[in-house]
């Protein structure tokens, strides 16, 4: 029998397993940071500090209780690790490192030939002896091979080649991030990084594809085998293809839209009519979500589920955007109503509001205006700023 998922239902859903259904949790602990964390599958890190960092905004959308130094000491403590999850820097629980690990191989495969073509013969030996340098030192930086620039010493890298040849350390797995000074990576050993307890488990290639396939489908509730091997960045669609096609912890289903594209044959969770059954009643507050909060990170999911278009013009010329480097989604119950460009001015001690589109159809209403103040507030609470200032028209009832 073939489950058939109403758009509203899958909405419900989806906000339901992002942690963004229920009233946010007011106190967080370490160990809350990390099962939030290992709820939503993996952290997405990011430089850009407009309002705050990506990593920071995400779970503070679903636990205002959260601070920033929770996360540091989580990493401090080795409870998460950091790696590419899909082409995105992510922080993951460190019990997945043994699935990353045979990343590491298969990566090795991919991009050694690429590495050799770039640094010739010297490839192999160069690497060692960073490592070496690396076993005897201690941690380090990309910028701590700067100065192998003003040095002749015949190698093949100078500063461009030195941050490249730690990134191909770690990417195959070398080296690990011990920690970010800044937003800098510091690198080190994986021994001294990683727990020796979440290095024992040595999965097979068909463990890998089981499990990246079940957590991903945990955490969407119902999907493609696309969208199965994009969450991870693990496996290969064709690999998520015949793990759907087997369907020993999958059921057939059919998800229709909200915005008039044609209803999907996907896969669901094995519970999934019981957690419809059980659903939340989506919470009426308002949250401003960061432009990489995972519930956006799939643009034609969001779509077809939420009706709302969305795309980050960050690296959109100027001339071309819509509405904004940084422009961040509001999203009220279950519905994303709107966007609004905020940025932190450091100096001045202020929250800045510079403008506001709701979606078509929907008004500024008392309400709404209340629970959107109440939630830039929150905002100018946790980034630690003294005033929320509107520039003039930003708010209709915000003039001056």
């Amino acid at each position: 029998m073939t489950l058939r998922i109403a758009a509203d239902q899958g909405r419900r859903l989806v906000l339901s397993l992002q942690g963004l259904a229920e009233p946010p949790r007011r106190p967080m602990k370490a160990a809350g940071l990390v099962e939030l964390v290992e709820r939503l599958g993996f952290l997405q890190v990011d430089s850009i500090n407009t309002v705050a960092r990506a990593h920071h905004m995400i779970l503070f959308a679903r636990a205002p209780g959260y601070r920033p130094e929770l996360l540091r000491r989580a990493q401090d403590e080795a409870q998460l690790f950091e790696h590419w999850t899909d082409r995105i820097a992510s922080l993951l629980p460190v019990r997945f490192y043994p699935y990353w690990r045979l990343r590491f191989v298969r990566e090795r495969v991919i991009v050694e030939k690429r590495f050799r073509r770039w640094f010739g013969d010297g490839f192999a030996l160069e690497l060692e002896r960073l490592l070496e340098r690396i076993r005897a030192e201690g941690a380090i930086r990309a910028r701590d091979l700067e100065v192998e620039r003003e040095r002749p010493s015949g190698g093949w890298w100078d500063w461009h080649a030195g941050k490249t040849a730690l990134e191909y350390l770690w990417r195959t797995g070398q080296l690990a991030i011990a920690r970010r000074d800044g937003f800098q990576k510091v690198y080190d050993l994986p021994e001294r990084v990683i727990p020796a307890a979440a290095c024992r488990h040595r999965p097979s290639e068909a463990e890998l594809i089981d499990w990246a396939c079940r957590a991903a489908l945990e955490r969407l509730g119902v999907a493609s085998p696309g969208e199965l091997a994009r969450f991870f960045g693990l496996i290969s669609i064709a690999e998520a293809r015949a793990w759907c096609e087997r369907r020993t912890a999958a059921l057939p289903a059919i998800l229709e839209s909200a915005n008039g594209a044609p209803p999907r044959k996907l896969v669901a969770r094995p519970d999934l009519e019981e957690l419809l059954r059980e659903l939340p009643e989506p919470s009426r507050r308002l949250r401003i979500l960061n432009p990489f909060d995972p519930l956006l990170r799939d643009r034609q999911r969001l779509a077809r589920l939420f009706g709302f278009d969305y795309r980050i013009e960050v690296f959109v010329p100027e001339a071309r955007r819509r509405y904004g480097y940084y422009v961040f989604p509001l999203l009220e119950g279950e519905r994303l109503i709107g966007r609004i460009d905020i940025k932190a001015d450091r100096q001045r001690g202020a929250l800045d509001v510079k403008a506001l589109w709701l979606e078509p159809g929907l008004r500024l209403t008392r309400g709404r205006q209340r629970r959107l103040e109440a939630e830039l507030d929150r905002v100018r609470r946790f980034i630690g700023a003294d005033t929320v200032q509107f520039a003039d028209g930003s708010f209709p009832e915000h003039r001056g």
